[in-house]
């Protein structure tokens, strides 16, 4: 049966961004929804409005309505609106978190929520110092006996090595480590766990999980969008920052790991700490990364705007919008398999795959025509948006030649199981108010993905040419192709 959480208090930080209106509120109700939120649960929004408690309960019902995941149901409803409260006030105004303290205290007794809360930090990294000092100041972080209180930091974790540590020392001076909850969403997507069943739950895989087999490996994550209206937030982070860090270093730890003596957080989390200390940059960062940013053009039979000529761009910015990189692991199962990461914007679709390519058979008694279509075989794990798992591998051609194609064998989940798969969200959420921290990345993680990445960066800002263009709707710039290609790939066409 699934776990469902004890009595608590949910308090949303900058709870008018567009993450709490499509992800978190949507995400609390399809949880309530489900059966697995307890009825002493209370959700308070904290944000520069002028709200009354009403007004805040009618911002909720909107976006459940609009972005919730399961049907709208009148009685779910009712019982969740009871425990929404909300605060106006000020990020580092004594008075406004008073206030929030209060409101608190009362949920406490009326939702009989018994001091258990939870605070989801959606709010620049900036003002996560004067939010864990002020909770700290107002006992709001006190972890007392038969109670808990438990902080959720969204990414980025800071900008680079040092900014990480900073922050890691400012939250682990209010809140133990296992009260720390770094969200990473894409940790909680049901193909990223599944990536773990289908290694470790079927004899099937494993034998050939290791670079006997395998010759190299592709983390893709594209967007089919621009930047949108995130250019204050967006120029100057760059997409290596915003997602390989987290995202695909994530992805990679969990492909390459060793098989964990459990599920447990402890055991998963040293398995993943071990491929990230022996993950290492390329040593030539001019051979084997690569970044560009996406020009104006056609997307879609629609004209889009290039990122320099995106609102609140400067035009001397030289932050990428797509960066691909290559890392190697120095350990026994993987030494010699390259990793290749790309991601991007603007790019010809939304997609998020993990592509296993194994060598070529080793003597093949075919002819060259034979088999003139026949690429690699390849293991490939979709993780959005059409989640599934596709094996591709060659099959003669029907006929009296002996002719080769490639074929593909394809299991998708939405065709396999009657059951939806929940929302990252959901999963997270739920795992913060139950305590259960195996898909949080720790701190440790966090650090050792800033150290592959930083040389990648610091080279980057050395160099005195900007990102390379490349079209809106394609796969990204040229200089990304040379890079597969010195090593005699070529990148996926997902």
């Amino acid at each position: 049966m699934p776990r469902i959480a004890g009595p608590c208090v949910l308090v949303i930080f900058g709870v008018t961004g567009d993450l709490s209106t499509k992800k978190l509120m949507p995400a609390v109700y399809d949880l309530a929804n489900r059966g697995l939120l307890p009825p002493g649960f209370a959700l308070v929004g904290f944000a520069r409005r002028e709200w009354e408690h009403q007004d805040f309960a009618k911002i909720v019902h909107d976006a459940v309505r609009q972005h919730a995941r399961t049907p709208f149901r009148e009685e779910v409803w009712k019982q969740l609106s009871e425990g929404i409260r909300f605060v106006p006030g000020e990020i580092g105004d004594d008075d406004s978190v008073r206030r929030l303290r209060d409101t608190i205290s009362e949920l406490d007794e009326a939702r009989g929520t018994g001091g258990n809360h939870a605070f989801y930090l959606s709010i620049p990294p900036g003002l996560f110092q004067t939010v864990v000092d002020q909770l700290r100041e107002h006992g709001l972080a006190e972890q007392q006996s038969g109670q808990w209180s438990r902080v959720v930091i969204e990414k980025p974790f800071g900008h680079d090595l040092a900014s990480a540590r900073e922050l890691n020392r400012v939250v682990s001076s209010v809140f133990p480590s296992s009260s720390v909850f770094r969200i990473d969403h894409y940790l909680g997507k049901e193909t990223v766990q599944n990536l773990l069943a289908l290694r470790f739950a079927n004899q099937l895989f494993e034998p050939v999980w290791n670079n006997n087999y395998v010759d190299h490996v592709q983390i893709t994550m594209a967007e089919d969008i621009g930047i949108g209206g995130r250019a204050g937030y967006f120029d100057g982070i760059g997409i290596a920052r915003d997602v390989i860090q987290n995202h695909l270093l994530q992805l990679l730890a969990l492909t390459a790991m060793e098989e964990p003596t459990s599920f447990e957080a402890a055991q998963l989390r040293a398995e993943k700490q071990k491929v990230l200390a022996a993950a290492r940059p390329p040593e030539r960062m001019d051979l084997h990364t690569a970044r560009g940013r996406y020009r104006g053009g056609w997307q879609g039979g629609a004209k889009v705007a290039g990122y320099l000529e995106e609102k609140g761009i400067p035009a001397s910015t030289t932050t990428e919008t797509y960066a691909a990189i290559r890392v190697d692991i120095d350990n026994r199962r993987w030494a010699g398999v390259p990793f290749y990461l790309r991601t991007g914007k603007r790019l010809a679709r939304r997609v998020t795959e993990i592509a296993l390519g194994f060598k070529r058979a080793p003597h093949l008694p075919f002819t060259a025509t034979d088999t003139e279509e026949l690429g690699y075989n390849a293991l490939v794990l979709r993780i959005q948006p059409d989640e599934g798992v596709t094996l591709r591998f060659g099959a003669k051609v029907p006929g009296t030649q002996m002719e080769i194609r490639e074929v593909n064998m394809d299991f998708a989940y939405g065709g396999s199981f009657t059951e939806s798969s929940p929302e990252a969200y959901e999963r997270l959420i739920l795992d913060v108010l139950l305590g259960d921290p195996p898909l949080f990345p720790q701190h440790e993680e966090v650090e050792l993905s800033w150290q592959i990445l930083d040389p990648i960066l610091d080279y980057w800002a050395s160099l005195d040419t900007p990102p390379e263009d490349y079209e809106p709707g394609g796969w990204g710039p040229t200089c990304a192709n040379e890079m597969l290609a010195r090593d005699g790939h070529v990148w996926r066409r997902p």
